[in-house]
């Protein structure tokens, strides 16, 4: 996920949970949290519990992110945000907990000639695809199927962000009704996720098998000669299986049935 798509899911985040974007440069934002927000990403639960036992006036943080640090000579008036990164995972988890899926229709004028605007149906899901041994890397897809047509999009959201997307159909307008039903595209994407899973470069995987080796027999150097091995040895070996034992995980973030032109 590049420092422009994290941008621009940030931006389309703030918007939709009416927090106010007081600054925005394309490489760094400053915005104003809701209460909601506030108590879905910053972790200061003591903080508002005692605003809510005392009556205290609450005051939701301000925050300003960085989304390109090679833009931004003074790295020290924002905080850094980047995939991975652990307020962009708050942020993830708060989209969950807030909806994860959506129905939106693309707003359009007026009927031209008497010809009513046809909106087609699209499905979308947003990826995040995790790879965990001693290091981690991690990497976001966000894939539209045309239900009609059953075209494949990719980098959907960066494709309609800037459209007027709203949860309520605009009048005088045709949806088409979807050929494709709504399951049968997930499995369509999920497939199609598996793919690009299986296709990608995997020496990360065979680079962390060698390193585990070495460790492991640094590890049985100490205990070179000991038959039987006490329990703290069991518990390290255990330790350096949980920590470098490639494992990829694929999670929904969220998703959508979206009416577009």
């Amino acid at each position: 996920m590049f420092a422009t798509q994290v941008h621009d899911y940030l931006r389309t985040f703030f918007r939709e949970t009416n927090c106010e974007i007081e600054y925005d440069e394309g490489y760094m934002m400053t915005v104003q949290l809701t209460i909601d927000i506030d108590k879905k990403i910053m972790n200061r639960p003591f903080y508002w519990q005692y605003v809510e036992t005392t009556g205290t006036p609450p005051n939701p943080a301000r925050l300003t992110l960085i989304t390109d640090r090679s833009k931004v000579e003074n790295q020290f008036i924002g905080e850094m945000i980047h995939f991975g990164s652990r307020r962009l995972n708050q942020i993830f988890k708060a989209t969950k907990e807030l909806g994860s899926f959506v129905k939106m229709y693309q707003q359009v004028s007026n009927t031209q000639n008497g010809i009513r605007p046809t909106l087609t149906p699209y499905f979308c899901v947003n990826y995040k695809i995790s790879y965990y041994c001693d290091q981690t890397k991690e990497k976001m897809y966000s894939l539209g199927i045309n239900l009609i047509n059953g075209n494949i999009q990719h980098e959907f959201h960066e494709s309609i962000y800037e459209l007027d997307l709203q949860n309520t159909q605009p009048e005088e307008t045709f949806c088409l009704p979807y050929i494709i039903k709504p399951h049968r595209g997930l499995e369509r994407l999920d497939e199609l996720i598996q793919t690009i899973v299986q296709n990608d470069d995997h020496s990360w995987a065979h680079e962390a098998n060698l390193r585990w080796e070495k460790e492991q027999e640094v590890l049985d150097y100490f205990y070179e000669g000991v038959e039987e091995k006490p329990e703290c040895y069991e518990i390290e070996k255990k330790a350096l299986q949980e920590r470098f034992n490639p494992r990829i995980k694929v999670e929904i973030i969220n998703g959508g049935l979206f009416y577009l032109l």
